[in-house]
């Protein structure tokens, strides 16, 4: 079955029902590294120790925080040139894994084209949604650090914190963010990634 169609039949199930992420079949032709042969659904996927992983679409308010993380982030970025930043689910293919981000900085200098990244970010920020707990991303967040990021913020906008990760550890922060060594003078407010909600 085609990449494209291999989802169309479909089942409807109370969620409760459902442990996500959800592990669905990889259909015929299935190559991690070539977003054509990636099933279109309604959600997010990520390919993880060999399995295909579906998140439903996020809420608002995990929309609204994404929105203001990337705000924050991009503003950083217009003054450090030498680095770039992704969102919107910024793919990368790491180890032979495809994980997504809500949002991420890299140091710039990646071929300019429309594939997966294929460096570990530096930074990768991980937003708490509906369906995704906390222990859920600071998990993802070790994924992160194992492939080389040097940080890994997730946004919880229930508790309006954000729990930092680097190599010495996880630290909750609900005032300024600590500046990673790598990313000069980015340290932004914690409350400026909930302006929307």
């Amino acid at each position: 079955m085609a990449a494209s169609t291999a989802y169309a039949p479909m089942t409807v199930v109370p969620r409760i029902a459902v442990k996500l992420p959800l592990v669905v079949p990889e259909p015929d032709g299935f190559v991690a590294a070539r977003y054509e042969t990636w099933p279109k659904v309604v959600g997010r996927l990520e390919y993880v120790g060999g399995r295909l992983e579906y998140m439903p679409p996020c809420g608002k308010n995990q929309q609204r925080v994404a929105v203001d993380v990337a705000t924050e982030l991009n503003l950083w970025r217009r003054d450090h040139v030498d680095f770039v930043v992704g969102a919107n689910e910024a793919g990368m293919l790491l180890d032979g894994e495809v994980r997504a981000a809500d949002a991420a900085v890299w140091r710039a200098g990646e071929p300019s084209n429309n594939e997966l990244a294929r460096t570990p970010p530096v930074l990768a920020v991980e937003i708490c949604g509906e369906d995704e707990s906390l222990e859920t991303l600071l998990e993802k967040a070790a994924w992160y650090l194992e492939r080389g990021a040097e940080a890994v913020w997730t946004v919880v906008p229930e508790t309006r914190s954000v729990h930092v990760t680097t190599s010495a550890g996880t630290v909750e922060v609900t005032g300024r963010i600590p500046e990673t060594p790598s990313l000069p003078d980015l340290s932004p407010l914690v409350a400026d990634f909930f302006r929307q909600i």
